[in-house]
């Protein structure tokens, strides 16, 4: 059914006519939207919607008797609609709207989403198996693309998409029925696909087996998807989609739920110590696989590919571009969980991560946190012979400049991975410290960063940065020494950080 070719130049002169008469010229001779005359390109609407009742009659039901008529709850991300509490199967009715709309993408970096629902993922849909579902797509007028829908969780042709493509300032509406359980994807099918799939264009349906899903405390909605920008990573300003990068499967940005920190910050999921947590996870593409893992969890539960089959005790779990899992496990011990690709370094550069925020008592037995930190001298160390095979004994500084030697060394040893050895870190991921105006200005933020982790964005430089640093177990003693060791390296200004101020800051 689809005109166009995968590129989309090859027909962007028909782009150039109005909404309506675009809308007109792709359904000629395959799809008969309401009030297109073939024979030209003037457009009518009409209003052939019969009179809603408050069941469906026996004939819309195949013969099986009357349903409720329910209006579908739809959730944006990352909330879900509430558990479904009914044994029978019902009507519902789902409404949902294309929008085209400039949004955040990153700190100082925007993208024109073409979304369901105004917001990447669309719109969270629940329903039960057995259900009949009559859905309206509706495509608001300032729109300058016709768009459709296919939801996995239809059994017929195109997923539903040759039913309801949907030019600008119309609404189409066709039914289905609920006939597998699972966790599903849905997405735009209008050509060119890749495209607006890439520009945000999915979301997830889940059908309820009869049975309904077990009680749990918490459920939340996580999509990746990856995009395509003319800039690279993090380059500011408005970002035209880049369709060579995405036919070479080489995103800018890989994201939870539509943006940069989408899932940090205040935007980070909460749990309490005890709880059971169960992740919706959906990969819209429209490109990458996902190997989507917490670190620091082990799912107790995960629902291989959205289906009914189960798996237990997992580490990371695949979801295909497309495709869906669902994730249950409890909470023990309080902290900072991180949800990311463990394709790693879409996580830590392209902007794939996420905190799930667990608050409650402490579990020593379960985690105990670092309970002793010591010099290792193995043998055949260079420092052995002057250690004679015993712990090394503890040095304190006695001036500036010990301090300053004794702090390249917890440096080389904690913070050169991600801040370099050159102090210049890495950049769009981790701020440099060479230079840098955010720690010159106020040395007490470099001893915080330390003892107490850091999360959330800063400005470093002129550049925003939001990733996640957590605490490093030092004494006062190496975090004054690490600390005076940057501030007299790399042209730093200088200064000295003594064991009493990092005390003080402890407290």
């Amino acid at each position: 059914m689809l005109l166009f070719d995968s590129t989309f130049n090859h027909h962007k002169e028909i782009f150039n006519y109005s909404n309506l008469a675009l809308a007109c010229l792709l359904a000629l001779g395959t799809l008969n939207i309401t009030g297109c005359d073939k024979t030209n390109t003037e457009a009518t609407a009409t209003n052939a919607v019969e009179p809603m009742t408050d069941k469906a009659s026996s004939k819309d039901n195949g013969g099986e008797g009357d349903l409720p008529i329910i209006d579908a709850v739809l959730t944006h991300a990352p909330n879900v609609p509430p558990p479904i509490n009914r044994d029978y199967p019902a009507k519902v009715r789902v409404k949902m709207e294309t929008v085209e709309t400039v949004m955040r993408l990153a700190d100082g970096v925007d993208y024109e989403f073409w979304t369901f629902g105004g917001q990447v993922p669309g719109q969270f849909v629940r329903i039960r198996e057995g259900d009949e579902v009559e859905f309206h797509l509706s495509n608001h007028p300032d729109s300058k693309m016709p768009h459709n829908i296919d939801l996995h969780a239809v059994t017929g042709p195109h997923g539903g998409a040759s039913s309801s493509f949907t030019a600008p300032g119309y609404t189409s509406e066709f039914n289905f029925k609920a006939l597998n359980p699972g966790l599903y994807v849905y997405h735009c099918a209008t050509a060119p696909v890749g495209m607006h799939i890439a520009n945000g264009m999915y979301g997830l349906i889940l059908v309820e087996p009869k049975e309904g899903l077990s009680k749990v405390d918490h459920e939340y909605y996580v999509m990746q998807g990856d995009f395509y920008t003319k800039g690279s990573y993090g380059q500011q300003g408005l970002q035209p989609f880049d369709m060579d990068k995405a036919v070479s499967e080489n995103p800018d940005y890989v994201l939870f739920n539509g943006s940069v920190g989408a899932l940090t910050g205040d935007n980070a999921l909460k749990a309490n110590v005890g709880e059971t947590v169960r992740l919706f996870v959906g990969n819209g593409g429209p490109n990458l696989v996902s190997s989507f893992h917490v670190i620091g969890e082990i799912f107790d539960k995960v629902y291989v590919d959205g289906g009914t089959t189960e798996n237990h005790n997992v580490q990371t779990t695949l979801i295909p571009s497309g495709g869906a899992a669902i994730t249950e496990f409890k909470t023990d011990v309080p902290g900072e969980y991180i949800l990311v690709d463990h394709s790693i370094f879409r996580a830590f550069n392209k902007g794939a991560l996420g905190i799930l925020q667990v608050e409650g008592k402490e579990n020593k037995r379960i985690y105990s946190g670092k309970t002793k930190y010591r010099v290792y001298l193995p043998e055949g160390a260079a420092t052995q012979s002057i250690a004679n095979s015993k712990p090394a004994p503890r040095k304190v500084a006695a001036n500036k400049q010990q301090r300053i030697e004794m702090g390249k060394y917890v440096y080389d040893n904690n913070c050169a991975a991600c801040h370099q050895p050159t102090g210049l870190g890495i950049p769009k991921a981790f701020p440099p410290l060479a230079k840098s105006d955010y720690l010159l200005k106020d040395p007490n933020r470099a001893i915080n960063a330390v003892i107490h982790g850091l999360n959330g964005k800063i400005m470093v430089n002129g550049e925003v940065y939001d990733s996640v640093m957590p605490a490093v177990a030092l004494d006062d003693e190496r975090v004054a020494n690490v600390v005076t060791y940057i501030l007299n390296t790399w042209g730093n200004n200088g200064g000295e950080v003594t064991p009493d101020q990092v005390k003080a800051a402890r407290k």
